[in-house]
């Protein structure tokens, strides 16, 4: 959510020092000061520099896909945001996504986490929104970046959406920024950065199910024209409205909710309300939605969940070099 400007300013101050603190933390880490500590299995992290949405959770789902292809055995850990009872929204996604498949290490010592994991046998450990978790040392440390909204004039937590410094990208071994399809000419920008190997990723519309009936995808033409009333309670909302322009899914009304928001029956029925002065014929929501929409029903409109993944075009040279910065660290040890 973006700040009125007077805000930005009178939390000016407060960003400078967490910015402070955020390089001196990392300095510590780097130095030694603070222990990081090592799993016997090797760890890809993934995170990125702002707090929302920039598609990490999709990008699990698309590494572990592939490792599971190669016959590995995926453990996946994550800190469970705003969750509880060791699982939240994005956990259950992935859960539904990759089935019985991976294991999940859930809690905020990742470290011991992955024991766990380790004791039960597996291959890989992926690092869910680590980029942040200092404390556990990972082989391959991957930074996602946003194209749609790009880090030029952004500061830092609380004015702003940064959680550390433009300048901890130096930690990352490759970028790859998402969502190019919303702005082709972040990659030219991105690319003139020599020092990180750069690789981008689009997101790609799998299809439509239906809330409540199961598993079942339908095509753009099977849902029917619309016009469509989309919602969602993600980290960048206008991201995936925008998605839905792209992909030749006409709406006509929209409405963001906070980040992880857990839907109940008012809001359902609010939103029926508006759906029809606005004329619209179903909704449309993403699938992170889909898991906090549990036990909410909808008796006018039908609510399809636009199904993505998400694909690499060079995801062949993007494995390459995940593989041989594995080997390279794998030899150090």
């Amino acid at each position: 959510m973006t700040l009125p400007p007077w805000l930005r300013l009178l939390l000016w101050p407060a960003s400078v020092i967490y910015g402070d603190l955020a390089r001196l933390r990392a300095r510590l880490y780097a130095q030694g000061t603070l222990k990081t500590k090592r799993l016997n299995t090797p760890v890809i992290s993934l995170g990125n520099l702002t707090v929302g949405g920039t598609g990490k959770t999709p990008m699990v789902i698309f590494l572990a896909e592939r490792f599971l292809a190669e016959g590995k055995r995926v453990g996946i850990l994550t800190r469970g945001y705003k969750g509880a009872a060791g699982t939240s929204d994005e956990i259950e996604l992935m859960k539904f996504r990759l089935q019985d498949r991976v294991m999940f290490g859930v809690g905020p010592d990742r470290h011991r986490e992955g024991r766990k994991l380790e004791e039960q046998g597996v291959d890989l450990l992926l690092l869910d929104d680590g980029f942040q978790h200092l404390p556990l040392f990972r082989d391959v440390n991957i930074l996602l970046m946003d194209a749609s909204q790009p880090l030029g004039r952004e500061i830092i937590l609380p004015a702003g959406r940064l959680r550390e410094p433009v300048s901890a990208m130096e930690r990352a071994d490759l970028l790859v920024i998402t969502r190019l399809e919303a702005s082709p000419a972040t990659l030219a920008t991105i690319e003139k950065l020599q020092d990180y190997p750069v690789f981008s990723a689009v997101t790609r519309l799998l299809g439509f199910r239906r809330l409540g009936a199961g598993i079942q995808l339908l095509s753009a033409q099977e849902i029917g024209p619309g016009p469509f009333y989309a919602f969602c309670g993600i980290g960048n909302p206008k991201a995936f409205f925008q998605d839905l322009k792209t992909w030749n899914v006409t709406v006509a009304q929209t409405s963001e909710f906070p980040d992880h928001h857990r839907y109940d029956q008012r809001d359902s029925l609010e939103l029926e309300q508006v759906a029809r002065t606005a004329g619209t014929k179903a909704f449309v929501t993403t699938e992170k939605d889909a898991q906090n929409l549990s036990g909410v029903s909808f008796s006018e409109f039908p609510v399809f969940i636009a199904v993505i993944e998400m694909e690499l075009p060079q995801q062949d040279a993007f494995f390459g070099f995940i593989r041989e910065r594995l080997a390279a660290r794998s030899a150090v040890v």
